[in-house]
């Protein structure tokens, strides 16, 4: 009897380790899946935002929708010429103000919509043209991009400046009247009043790779990148309905674009339907971005199908009353199942966010120091110069890794070997102490110094903004792995 009790015994034990191992294991893959929308677009190295109306933000369902699944706002209508500038040299900000205030309360970016654009012009522009519409339409860019210099993650500088059709030219505006280098301009004007900023430009109906419209606006990119004008991104608003559903080539067009160097975001999203059809729509436009490295992120235009403004063509993720759609669990899916795309060969001539696995903040000098010996932390992302770094080739699989601000590399202080030696920024000298091989991670990668054979790591796998970034024996844990997310 004894020797029964005994096997009861460890066939009970057995049963409930496995049972414990099955539950953690059921915990980890809940915690590596994103359970909202922000959270699984930032899994992949990507945001996803909303536009927002500040005549709701007194809606508690609404602004409890915006806080739990978004992590980039972009203002409806209120940074609009109309809103921010209803009478010439007399600007107006309290509801953009509203959006922008508390979306960088709760840790969200935003992006700026839209600096120059012909339609929603304030009555006063409307009556203007030649030199003093131009020289007004560049008051404004300039105005408004330094009230919110630094505040802005992206404006959308120039909005829908070509036609429809298939002649691709301009739109006959009057700001296209004012001259045909009138977008440049506005460019320019941006890069000086807010240079942290990227700027894109954006429109609609660029979705489809073959037609006129989308070739017409790549010749302008092109053509601003091969003559040094300043621009940063391109953004397909991306509004898709039976009409005009979503194209078979729309990842030709997303990679096309980004090819060019620059970022590609989806910036007004939605798609009339409902069900399956919509939901399987939907799926397509995050896979499509998901498989370009420099589609960056998707926002959708509005939270609830009541807040479209095509509301009659349920278009959004959630219906009237909050509920998620077949079409959130769909984006949710394709956010948490897509593939992030392969590392690859890493580019020398590319500038890189570094991005930790296990805090999702971002490598940074620290106070935007600029000095030899400048420490090396982590921080929530912003894209700053201080965050941007270039792998520059060491030669046997090896790179110095400089930062944009400084000028400066990575350095272990003193050759140290020693486990917990604090990065920090010095001079470029080329030694093997400011050169880390790059070992890739299942997505991500591990940097390992040459000469201590350390990996780059945030200590103590801390999250807070700040931590030390050291050096210490190559373990592989999260806090050693690093998403090389390209910026420019």
């Amino acid at each position: 009897m004894e020797l029964s009790l005994r096997a009861v015994r460890t066939t009970t034990l057995l049963l409930v380790a496995g049972l414990v191992a099955t539950m953690v294991a059921l915990q980890g893959s809940a915690q590596a899946a994103g359970a909202t929308l922000a959270a699984a677009a930032a899994e992949k190295g990507r945001y996803f935002g909303t536009a927002v109306a500040a005549g709701r933000l007194g809606d508690s369902t609404y602004t409890g929708l915006l806080q739990r699944e978004f992590d980039m706002v972009t203002a409806e209508n209120e940074m609009k010429i109309d809103a921010t500038e209803p009478q010439q040299n007399r600007f107006s900000y309290g509801n953009a103000d509203r959006i922008v205030n508390l979306a960088r309360s709760q840790g969200k970016r935003v992006r700026g919509h839209t600096l120059a654009w012909h339609s929603q012009q304030p009555g006063w522009m409307q009556n203007m043209s030649g030199s003093a519409l131009r020289n007004a339409m560049l008051n404004h860019v300039t105005q408004v991009a330094t009230y919110y210099r630094g505040k802005i993650y992206a404006w959308d500088v120039v909005n829908e400046a070509f036609q429809d059709g298939s002649s691709g030219a301009r739109r006959d505006s009057n700001l296209q009247r004012t001259g045909n280098d009138w977008i440049e301009a506005a460019f320019r004007a941006a890069r000086a009043a807010d240079p942290g900023a990227k700027l894109c430009y954006n429109d609609y109906n660029t979705d489809d790779w073959t037609h006129a419209k989308t070739q017409a606006v790549y010749r302008l990119v092109q053509d601003f990148k091969q003559r040094g004008v300043p621009i940063d991104c391109v953004g397909l608003q991306s509004h898709f309905n039976p009409q005009s559903p979503v194209p078979s080539n729309y990842q030709t067009t997303l990679q096309n674009f980004a090819n060019l160097g620059v970022d590609v975001q989806i910036t007004e999203l939605d798609i009339e339907g409902s069900g399956s059809a919509q939901a399987a729509n939907y799926e397509r436009v995050v896979k499509a971005c998901l498989a370009v490295a420099r589609c960056t992120g998707i926002t959708v235009w509005g939270i609830r199908d009541t807040d479209s403004w095509r509301s009659y063509g349920t278009p959004l993720l959630f219906d009237g009353s909050g509920n998620k759609k077949a079409a959130y669990t769909a984006v949710l899916n394709a956010l948490n199942g897509g593939t992030t795309p392969q590392p690859g060969v890493i580019d020398p001539s590319a500038w890189y966010v570094l991005v930790n696995r296990n805090s999702g903040k971002a490598l940074d000098v620290y106070g935007l120091a600029t000095n030899d010996g400048g420490r090396i932390a982590q921080w929530s992302r912003n894209d700053g110069a201080n965050q941007q770094w270039q792998f520059l080739d060491s030669g046997s699989g090896y790179y110095r890794v400089k930062s944009r601000h400084s000028g400066k590399v990575l350095d272990v202080p003193n050759s140290s070997t020693a486990d917990g030696a604090a990065l920090q920024q010095w001079a470029d000298h080329g030694g093997t102490n400011q050169q880390f091989r790059a070992v890739e991670s299942g997505g991500y990668f591990r940097l390992v110094n040459r000469n201590s054979n350390k990996a780059v790591e945030v200590q103590g796998s801390a999250t807070n903004d700040g931590a030390n970034v050291v050096q210490y024996t190559d373990s592989g844990g999260a806090n050693q792995q690093w998403q090389l997310v390209r910026v420019g």
